[in-house]
């Protein structure tokens, strides 16, 4: 009876949901891939299209959300005024985004974000020859990475997400509210 079940009913359940989605009655649900081996981020400094480097071994102590993206990118523009939804609701949380722009220069991103609703006031950095994306082994845009508070690796999204989701909300806050732990590892 359980395999019928697991074999069968589970699946059918999930393309009954995806139908009852696709017919417009919901959001496709907003999922983050859990990382198990949890290894520490790349520790990288980057240009702020505002001026100045951005180290991001700065932010530990904070849950860091880490996008990667371009302006040419559709799903990466669809997906920046949730970022600064999200960053807006977690103004007074320990938390911090990054987005970090693959390939393109200081004008082009920085009049990029003036078309955006909301304007993100989070970190928009660059990469101009690709480094970074090269260190978190990006194959695509966008690509979203968390970092705990430790500044490992958490989670990553490939794709475009509704970061203001609920369900997103609250893993971040779960993780921001989590304490610090103190480890001698290091990767």
């Amino acid at each position: 009876m359980r395999k019928l079940i697991s074999q069968f009913l589970v699946p059918l359940a999930g393309c009954l949901l995806a139908a009852w989605m696709l017919a417009g009655h919901a959001d496709a649900p907003q999922l983050l891939t859990p990382v198990n081996e949890k290894p520490r981020a790349p520790d990288l400094t980057m240009e702020n299209v505002d001026g100045g480097n951005v180290r991001l071994a700065s932010l530990q102590g904070k849950v860091v959300l880490v996008n990667f993206w371009a302006t040419w990118c559709p799903p990466c523009r669809r997906e920046m005024p949730a970022m600064e939804r999200l960053n807006r609701i977690m103004k007074d949380k320990p938390f911090a985004i990054v987005a970090i722009n693959a390939g393109e220069g200081v004008d082009q991103v920085f009049s990029f974000r003036g078309s955006v609703d909301p304007m993100p006031t989070f970190q928009l950095l660059l990469d101009p020859k690709g480094d970074a994306m090269a260190a978190f082994e990006v194959k695509g845009l966008p690509t979203t990475f968390i970092l705990n508070r430790q500044g490992q690796i958490v989670y990553r999204a490939v794709g475009g997400r509704k970061f203001d989701d609920p369900g997103i909300i609250a893993t971040l806050e779960a993780l921001a509210a989590a304490p610090m732990e103190i480890t001698g590892k290091k990767k």
